[in-house]
């Protein structure tokens, strides 16, 4: 088993971390493993911040529909093995050649630029010819490694991989956009805030850490809304089971709203006692019935709970007399 650390500091020594943490989000991979001075550090800070607020680079894995399925941070990896943070994302002027290559910037390594691929689950996808990502050259067009017992060499042209993303599009179909920030609001997609820390990459909200299908929208932009996505009238645009039961749901909150609240619990319980609409009778009386047994059954399954203020009843066994008979009486 390895070996645990617990480590307590107060609050002098929190502050610390907190330097390093600032520190390690601005500086990034530049320092080669060895922390700067604090000379070194300011001179660092007044070179690179104005230049990377103002050349931002923004990447994405986008699908063909223009949905940005992944937005790459600092710690999304390549194809070549490597963190994001690890690539040139730096420019003092911006390449005006597209697409805009990142090179790897790991000794030894050939990558020449970023490229995502997905993970399924915790492990590498695998390409058409059976074999991992990872069995693949870092230089395009990512052909296959894979040396076979015999000492033949896999014949694969290139990494091509079938694997679906969550929004339904092959990954092969889909592709790493690195983009200016002019370039990426003309594609309707949100920019955020001007960061000075290195290797954002696509990072612009919370948001922006889920996958593309999983957002309020296509952008990532998040909530469209500042009074509540979530609390707008039920329009033609929402769930069908929504549509279907709107007119239930306007009047249980318009109940709940005469009886000064009541919270999700109650308007729960109030729209399981209501019929739903398009309900027959039968179909009405027949689902209070079976929610009538299952609550029943909820309750037989629960223990008996014995009041604080109920004394248990003791009782005392009469023993016989010795000698006496215990037949009948006469």
């Amino acid at each position: 088993m390895a070996q645990q650390y617990h480590l307590k500091f107060d609050g002098s020594a929190a502050a610390s971390v907190d330097k390093y943490l600032e520190y390690r989000r601005i500086v990034g991979e530049d320092d080669g493993g060895q922390l700067f001075t604090p000379e070194q550090y300011e001179e660092y800070k007044k070179k690179v911040l104005p230049m990377r607020l103002k050349n931002r680079l923004y990447t994405s894995w986008s699908s063909p529909t223009g949905m940005d399925c992944k937005q790459i941070g600092p710690e999304t990896p390549c194809f070549c093995g490597h963190r994001y943070k690890q690539h040139k994302t730096d420019f003092q002027k911006l390449p005006e050649e597209r697409p805009i290559n990142l090179p790897c910037r790991v000794n030894g390594c050939k990558c020449a630029a970023y490229h995502y691929v997905p993970l399924n689950g915790s492990q590498p996808i695998r390409c058409g010819c059976k074999h991992y990502a990872d069995n693949h050259s870092e230089l395009f067009p990512y052909r296959c490694r894979k040396v076979a017992p015999g000492g033949a060499t896999c014949t694969c042209p290139g990494f091509k991989s079938s694997f679906t993303c969550g929004c339904g599009q092959a990954t092969y179909r889909h592709e790493t956009l690195v983009e200016t920030k002019d370039e990426r609001e003309a594609r309707g997609h949100p920019v955020g805030c001007d960061v000075p820390y290195a290797a954002m990459g696509g990072l612009t909200g919370f948001s922006s850490l889920a996958d593309g299908y999983m957002r309020l929208d296509p952008s990532g932009i998040g909530d469209p809304y500042p009074d509540g996505y979530l609390f707008d009238p039920i329009g033609v645009d929402d769930h069908p089971f929504l549509r279907a039961h709107a007119n239930t749901i306007r009047q249980v909150e318009g109940q709940r709203q005469l009886q000064g609240g009541g919270g999700v619990p109650a308007l729960t319980n109030q729209m399981e006692g209501m019929k739903m609409e398009g309900e027959d009778d039968m179909a009405y009386f027949e689902r209070r019935y079976q929610e009538r047994l299952k609550a029943e059954r909820q309750r037989a399954r629960q223990p008996a709970v014995r009041s604080a203020t109920t004394q248990p009843r003791v009782g005392l066994r009469k023993t016989p007399a010795s000698g006496k008979a215990r037949g009948k009486k006469p």
